[in-house]
């Protein structure tokens, strides 16, 4: 006789009032502004903040119809980063005479609406796993497009961008998901062959070298983009997201100390080899010396941006209070480094605070969730958002070298946006996946039913999961 379960609750109710409370943070740092700058309350105040409103309401409305068993922490927290960075924009705007802020509420706008259709479209994320290797197509395609002469372009000393006409837009932000759908499908199909084949020497297990194939891509790949795009930060993260969802597929050291191999010998002949590369090192070891501060493309904007930070102390000087606008790019690469001289260690603090739970969310998901794609689709994901703010985090504050990442949902940036939201819809629906009940198979057995015409079996891990399912509260 099976014991009585409670079905979980939606919990879009918690989600809704944590919703008013991120709208009033993000909101209320835009009212801040405006009343030290002496504008508070006009039409700009009103348009960001009903825009912000509206659009984060109707995402909510969407999550009740369609995936009402979401995580009702997710949305809130991006919410309240996206509109504090939306006010930080905004007063740097002010101090500039810049218009960033508008072109960042439209690339927001653009962002919520393309992660709306992912969840009412796609409804299940499991459906992404027939897309594999299609998914390694895409992701080739988009980060062999800034190489192309016409349509690409060099910003910055970066050749990472493409001009669509009415704006630039970096197709490597959407590649990190595409490469994240491939790895989770691959390994979670193969995963039985890497982890039986292969030698054993001493305690490590070591792959076979069809199975170092993978592994060899992501590492020609990432060697690729740091060659010939010039950019250390997407280096890092694809290469990154890959060591991470292997281990995670695998649970073998072997392959972290392969990984880190791999990237120490790249990392060694991209130094002596590549002038942007050894430029880029010794500003962060050099930052400080008169000649690497003062040459073109040096320190500079790493110590303006310490300074920042020093300058804003425990509790910072005040939102529009400061000069984080003497910063170099202050409200894309460096907007870390003025939200620290304005918030303070404090502020700063809560914001880290804030990723801390986004990711661990994500993590949390990917437990509950049954199935081995949604699984490392959504470690991968998380930890992707981890790793952004890691390096972008890490180079401000002269960790590591800085590398030109965008602060997901705070910098200015309509690729960044509109990739982190996308990232965001698969973590709700993976996250929906895992809180909604199992439906009940025939004549009340508690099996599932079986799948509908079309869809792939999972083989032997779907029949040995049917017993091992794993409720999440």
């Amino acid at each position: 006789m099976s014991e009585l379960q409670t079905a979980p609750k939606s919990r879009r109710l918690t989600e809704l009032l944590l919703l008013v409370l991120a709208l009033a943070v993000g909101v209320g740092a835009n009212m801040l502004v405006g009343l030290d700058q002496d504008r508070a309350f006009d039409q700009d105040f009103f348009v960001q903040g009903l825009t912000l409103v509206g659009l984060v309401l109707a995402v909510h409305i969407v999550l009740r119809l369609r995936a009402k068993y979401a995580d009702p922490i997710i949305l809130p927290i991006v919410t309240a980063l996206n509109g504090i960075g939306l006010a930080m924009i905004h007063r740097l705007d002010i101090a500039t005479g810049d218009t960033a802020a508008a072109r960042q509420l439209m690339w927001t706008g653009l962002a919520i609406g393309a992660m709306v259709a992912v969840i009412w479209l796609l409804r299940d994320h499991r459906v992404l796993r027939r897309f594999t290797y299609i998914s390694l197509i895409i992701s080739a395609v988009l980060l062999m497009l800034p190489l192309l002469p016409g349509i690409g372009m060099e910003l910055n000393g970066a050749r990472i961008w493409i001009n669509l006409g009415f704006a630039t837009f970096q197709p490597g932000e959407i590649a990190k998901i595409t490469l994240a759908i491939f790895f989770a499908g691959y390994l979670s199909t193969n995963r039985d062959l890497i982890l039986l084949a292969g030698k054993k020497v001493g305690p490590l297990q070591l792959p076979r070298w069809r199975d170092l194939g993978p592994m060899v891509v992501a590492w020609l790949v990432s060697i690729g983009v740091l060659i010939f795009q010039r950019d250390l930060g997407s280096s890092i993260l694809f290469f990154g997201l890959f060591m991470a969802m292997i281990y995670v597929a695998t649970s073998r050291i072997s392959w972290i100390l392969i990984g880190l191999l791999m990237i120490a010998f790249g990392g060694f002949v991209a130094f002596q080899l590549f002038p942007h590369v050894t430029a880029r090192i010794d500003s962060w070891i050099n930052a400080f010396d008169p000649e690497v501060y003062n040459r073109i493309g040096g320190s500079h904007q790493i110590v303006q941006g310490l300074f920042g930070l020093a300058s804003g102390g425990l509790t910072g000087t005040g939102l529009g209070q400061g000069r984080p606008d003497i910063v170099t790019f202050a409200n894309s690469d460096m907007i870390i480094a003025a939200l620290g001289e304005e918030l303070g260690l404090i502020g700063l603090s809560a914001i880290v605070l804030l990723y801390v739970l986004l990711v661990t969310r994500g993590v949390r998901a990917a437990l509950g969730t049954r199935d081995s794609f949604g699984k490392l689709l959504a470690t991968g994901l998380s930890f992707t958002l981890a790793l952004q703010c890691f390096v972008v985090i890490g180079g401000v504050t002269r960790l590591i070298p800085l590398t030109g990442l965008t602060t997901p949902f705070l910098a200015a940036g309509g690729s960044s946006l509109l990739a982190n939201w996308l990232i965001i819809g698969l973590l709700l629906l993976i996250s929906d996946a895992a809180r909604r009940p199992a439906p009940s198979g025939p004549a009340g057995t508690g099996h599932p039913p079986r799948p509908e015409r079309g869809a792939k079996r999972q083989g032997a891990e779907n029949r040995t999961q049917r017993t091992t399912e794993v409720k999440q509260p």
